[in-house]
């Protein structure tokens, strides 16, 4: 019912359209973005949901971060136009994604949301990992890609502070 395909130039601004429209104005204060300005999202990771008439009903990008010096995914945001909720694409972006990450060679991968709505997907409360502020702490999740790949991973999200992209330990 959905193809979903890796984002591409062609579709940035359909995609931060789709953005506009599903989240409240001003989503661009909140302290993930500054972990995400000046760097592009991972290529290849980065998503896409079109239906069978090509119009875009889904989106979800990464964002390479640092934390306590390594490296981490940063999954956000993601959406789902409004008359296609419900029908579990944002489910189906999520796991396609983080697969594809696993795929990659990433090893971990964090979020700032609802523990509730996230623990499907396997993410749980990440202790000792300091988003900027003003983020809760309650609502900075985690996901080992690799099994143990958080153990002993603390400190504070940083920006990615090279020109490549790739996983690394």
């Amino acid at each position: 019912m959905f193809e979903i395909a890796p984002e591409t130039a062609a579709d940035w601004w359909e995609v931060e359209a789709l953005y506009d429209l599903c989240f409240a104005p001003g989503r661009e204060a909140l302290s993930s973005y500054r972990l995400r300005d000046d760097t592009p999202p991972v290529r290849g990771l980065s998503q896409v949901a079109r239906d069978p008439d090509a119009i875009l009903a889904g989106a979800i990008r990464f964002w390479p971060v640092r934390v306590g010096g390594r490296a981490a995914l940063l999954l956000g945001p993601v959406a789902v136009h409004p008359t296609r909720q419900g029908e579990g694409l944002g489910g189906l972006l999520i796991r396609a994604s983080l697969e594809t990450a696993r795929d990659m060679g990433w090893s971990r991968v964090m979020l700032v949301g609802d523990e509730p709505y996230y623990r499907r997907f396997g993410f749980q409360r990440l202790s000792g990992v300091e988003m900027p502020p003003p983020t809760n702490p309650d609502r900075v999740l985690g996901q080992d890609l690799i099994p143990g790949s958080w153990l002993g991973v603390t400190g504070r999200v940083t920006k990615w502070d090279r020109e490549d992209v790739t996983p690394e330990d």
